[in-house]
């Protein structure tokens, strides 16, 4: 009898963290979105007044919200179709291969940390390397960090770099296609073009759709990019909603308006992740014929 809850035992230290450190603040966080709470006072119930006020009278809400939408746009479809690329090409059997799928790992692993966030202000200043490279072609200094559009692609393109986990999940089902397809592919006349788009890509909806949630709700969580590179400007063209509710938080310690800021942007990303499983069965295609 006894042995049957061995296995409980060893699920007791991950139950019990589960428990304080994500049933708990989930909760908690409901309750103060509720509430005029600044850590400092008691939390003091005001009913749905912080949502009335997001909803109605807070521009940088909606500002916030804007910039986040058009961040998502931008950095998924691009560093999905990038990874796919890459993993395509990385899918060659050649010699020292493992290197260079290595290599393109590497910057998932660095993550936005200080050290690249002055890379990257480097690398987009006035007089850096991007800028240097665009001289040397004829064309004119680009002031990545002045212009909404410039800052916004800065900080896409740090994300699209950033590509290696999705690259590394398409690079196993890449490995994994059966090959009888491509041979009778090939026995029909198709190029490599008309395979990849008739035989491999059909083949990896399920992945693509995969990869797909996974990057959405990580850019709507986008933080460590905008905060250490351009801190949210120029006129918080770049000053996405995990921006606002942190400033919220920790800046004026308004916890209970900055509560109902992430539940509002839970609510967005289970409505965005909704409509991609709604549409999925029109494109997803599985090997048992469910679409």
């Amino acid at each position: 009898m006894k042995k049957k809850y061995i296995g409980l035992l060893y699920l007791t230290p991950w139950m019990i963290g589960i428990l304080f450190f994500v049933v708990y603040p989930f909760a908690m966080s409901l309750f103060y979105s509720f509430t005029d709470y600044s850590m400092l006072t008691e939390p003091k119930f005001i009913g749905f007044d912080n949502y009335i006020k997001m909803f109605t009278d807070d521009p940088i809400f909606w500002s916030s919200v804007k910039a986040t939408i058009k961040f998502v746009f931008l950095t998924v479809p691009f560093k999905l179709i990038f990874a796919l690329f890459v993993a395509y090409v990385m899918n060659a059997k050649l010699k020292g291969i493992g290197f260079f799928r290595t290599a393109y790992y590497i910057p998932s692993i660095l993550g936005a940390n200080v050290a690249i966030a002055v890379l990257w202000q480097f690398l987009f200043k006035n007089d850096g390397l991007v800028n240097m490279m665009l001289n040397s072609i004829g064309l004119a200094n680009v002031a990545w960090f002045s212009s909404g559009t410039g800052a916004m692609l800065t900080i896409v393109l740090l994300r699209v770099w950033q590509f290696g986990s999705a690259m590394v999940i398409f690079l196993n089902a890449l490995t994994e296609m059966p090959q009888d397809l491509y041979e009778a592919a090939a026995i029909d006349g198709a190029s490599k073009f008309r395979q990849f788009f008739s035989v491999t890509l059909p083949q990896l909806t399920p992945i693509i759709f995969f990869n797909l949630i996974l990057q959405l709700v990580q850019a709507f969580q986008e933080f460590d990019g905008p905060f250490l590179i351009t801190g949210g400007g120029p006129m918080r063209s770049t000053y996405l909603l995990p921006m606002y509710i942190y400033d919220n938080a920790f800046k004026i310690f308004n916890m209970g308006y900055s509560s109902a800021l992430s539940w509002v942007l839970f609510v967005m990303i289970m409505i965005f992740t909704a409509i991609l499983f709604k549409t999925s069965k029109n494109w997803v295609f599985y090997a048992d014929g469910r679409g």
